[in-house]
């Protein structure tokens, strides 16, 4: 276990060594599935961001802020419904969790974590409190968190859950976000709310012991008081689990970031980025290519988190009907092929010491990791040499740290290494790919 000093428990090796996680957003706003893809979090004029939100999962907010490109097309394309029949029409008839789960594991995920209620306030359970307005009472008609759960564990990964505790649109204040500096405005702090929703956090808890407890937005501040009992009753249930930072600076086991937001966390012990494929965590059939990584940058996303420490929870929005749409689908078999060889070099790793040179602007892409008894180098863009001779790179390494003789590439591919005054010269084809190829060396 490692050290982390925010709650001052030991964080589970099972979270720092599993570097990879999936996020999923899936709701009632994968019928309209609909957003502007203007860009990632972080990157777009906050002035900008809440009346063009990229984000389809913020559907029913966006649709209400007069003006936006949302509301008319919610008035044009679904004749302005109540939001709440999009519950009804959706019903996951092609559901099937055990292939889900089948592609998350292959693509290298060792934690998934669905969302159990979001800032629309439909449960995918039947939470208490909720009356009729769940997944088990209307639209799909099936506790969709305990699908998911059994299908998780079924095949050896952690089940987590995520839970919007700081926004409820249904149970809550229901005013549309318009900017992120009144986005206090938009949250719940009465004693009603924080009870209600302390309530289902722990139903989530005794029903489905999630190994990951991922919160959103804040926690309502009539609650935050109870929040210490709350995380108690958790670890004495889940003794492995793990708490995200979102719950107002009142605890956390690891610091997360999203898509370009909150970089700074990223030098915590301990830290989680998450985004989307594109630029939605729900489905939006507006996203094309354009907007999307593809896998070759879905891998160096996952090898650039895990070389700093981090994991990467990547998120997937599937469709209404229970299908993952096959633009994501074609990003996680990309990085299934790719871990069914490298894996090794991503799971139970930590970031290699001071000393090692990562790519610099115009040059090769190189990424470092290490474990116990090897270190490797990840590298693509790698130019062929004149004449179409074998790409060659010079890595940078402290000096007697890597043994040129043991050097492999994990895809099996030949490979020679010597050492030079400017560091270890690799020469090997097929690396001026931008899918990384990682080098292993015995460490010395």
């Amino acid at each position: 276990m490692n050290e982390f000093p925010l709650s001052g428990r030991l964080v589970p090796e099972w979270f720092t060594d599993a570097k990879f996680g999936i996020f999923i957003h899936w709701g009632a706003y994968s019928v309209p599935a609909w957003a502007e893809p203007i860009g990632a979090l972080g990157d777009v004029d906050p002035d900008v961001w809440f009346k063009h939100n990229p984000y389809a999962e913020w559907y029913w907010s966006t649709i209400q802020i007069e003006g936006s490109p949302a509301q008319e097309h919610h008035r044009t394309m679904h004749g302005g419904r109540p939001y709440d029949e999009f519950l009804d029409a959706w019903k996951a008839e092609l559901f099937d969790p055990a292939d889900w789960v089948e592609l998350f594991a292959r693509a290298g995920a060792r934690y998934v974590v669905p969302t159990t209620k979001h800032h629309d306030g439909i449960a995918l359970w039947d939470a208490p409190g909720t009356g009729t307005r769940n997944t088990v009472h209307r639209g799909p008609r099936r506790d969709l968190i305990a699908d998911l759960a059994d299908a998780v564990r079924a095949r050896d990964l952690r089940f987590g859950v995520y839970y919007s505790g700081g926004i409820d649109w249904y149970a809550g204040r229901r005013d549309p976000v318009l900017h992120e500096d009144r986005m206090d405005d938009g949250r719940p702090h009465e004693a009603a709310y924080a009870a209600y929703a302390h309530r289902q956090v722990l139903d989530l808890i005794e029903r489905y012991h999630p190994a990951v407890l991922w919160n959103d937005m804040g926690w309502p501040r009539a609650g935050r008081a109870e929040l210490p009992e709350l995380f108690s009753h958790y670890y004495a249930t889940v003794p492995e689990g793990v708490v995200n930072d979102r719950w107002d600076g009142t605890h956390a086991d690891y610091l997360t970031s999203e898509y370009e937001l909150d970089r700074a966390n990223e030098r915590a012990a301990c830290w989680e980025n998450t985004r989307g494929i594109g630029f939605s965590f729900g489905y939006n059939q507006v996203e094309g290519p354009e907007h999307m990584l593809d896998p070759a940058g879905a891998v160096r996303l996952l090898v650039d988190v895990v070389s700093r420490g981090g994991n990467l929870l990547l998120n997937v929005g599937p469709k209404a009907d229970g299908t993952l749409p096959q633009e994501q689908r074609a990003v996680l078999e990309g990085m299934a092929s790719w871990m069914a060889c490298h894996s090794e070099a991503v799971h139970a790793t930590r970031p290699l010491e001071p000393g090692s040179a990562d790519s610099q602007d115009g040059g090769p892409w190189v990424r470092w990791t290490r474990d116990e008894r090897h270190v490797h180098a990840f590298v693509a863009d790698v130019p062929d040499g004149a004449g179409g001779a074998d790409g060659h790179i010079v890595l940078k390494a402290r000096p007697g740290l890597l043994d040129p003789d043991t050097a492999e590439r994990l895809d099996g591919q030949p490979v020679k290494a010597e050492s030079g005054p400017e560091g270890v010269h690799v020469t090997s084809g097929g690396l001026d790919t931008p899918l990384p190829t990682a080098i292993r060396f015995a460490a010395r």
